[in-house]
């Protein structure tokens, strides 16, 4: 059995960031960049399959160059391989696109099935596993607390304010992994010295036989946030620390609809 995992790099989530001026785009090199942590919780459910079924772990990412690291990263935790897509022509690409992209290298490696984070703390968008699934045509099943594999099928359970939901699909199949799941675990020196001798296979769009479209949406300027102000400041000076607040709610219209 094979599992890809879709691994993103991005800036440290206790970074100051900033945009460019130039292109209204997130300043990647302005502080530390590192392996998005909800990815971790993915990477873990696939080494657990590793240990108990004898899984061959890939992981898969697209960046630059540098995002090299962060899959040495998840090679350290104890993933097999690795497949980064780098090429110069994806700078700015949006959600379309790296879903385009991640699709055909899940294509390239052939995996079972494929297991995401929820989401990456830099965009924060959570559509990159559905998108990936949908261009795919396999099933989508997210936000998942427990998952399990058997006679060809992936069994996940997700929960919501209301209810808990039980999904069942046939494999090959796209799980996003929700951060409750497990505790990642943290790389010892082992892992890190063997992370040095993996393989990380570095593909370009022509390898995939792609070619991404401009983003649909893109930032055209920004604006620094106001400074904030005073509120006004209610002054009891009868006393009553209720009657004051209520002339001031009520000089706003605020208590009219409590009246009727």
């Amino acid at each position: 059995m094979r599992v890809a995992v879709l691994v993103k790099q991005v800036p440290d989530s206790w970074a100051v960031k900033r945009l460019r001026a130039d292109d209204v785009r997130l300043d990647r090199d302005a502080c530390d960049r590192v392996l998005n942590d909800l990815d971790e919780y993915a990477i873990e459910q696939a080494l657990v399959w590793q240990e108990t079924l004898g899984a061959e772990v890939v992981l898969i990412s697209m960046g630059p160059a540098v995002a090299e690291e962060a899959l040495r990263r998840g090679l350290s935790m104890g993933a097999d391989s690795a497949v980064l897509v780098s090429d110069s022509a994806l700078a700015g690409v949006d959600v379309f696109g790296t879903a385009q992209v991640l699709a055909a290298a899940v294509r390239h490696v052939a995996p079972d099935v494929v297991l995401t984070g929820v989401a990456s703390t830099d965009g924060a968008t959570g559509v990159v596993p559905s998108m990936v699934a949908e261009m795919l045509g396999w099933p989508g099943l997210t936000r998942a607390l427990s998952v399990e594999l058997g006679d060809g099928r992936v069994i996940v359970s997700r929960e919501s304010d209301y209810e808990s939901v039980t999904l069942n699909a046939a494999l090959p199949a796209v799980v996003s992994i929700a951060d409750h799941i497990n505790t990642p675990r943290f790389p010892n020196f082992k892992g890190i010295m063997a992370a040095k001798k993996k393989v990380v296979e570095v593909l370009t769009l022509a390898d995939l036989g792609l070619a991404i479209e401009s983003a649909r949406a893109v930032a055209v300027g920004s604006d620094d946030v106001p400074t904030r102000v005073a509120g006004p400041k209610v002054v009891d000076t009868g006393g009553d620390s209720v009657s004051a607040l209520v002339e001031f709610l009520d000089g706003r219209g605020l208590l009219s609809e409590v009246r009727s």
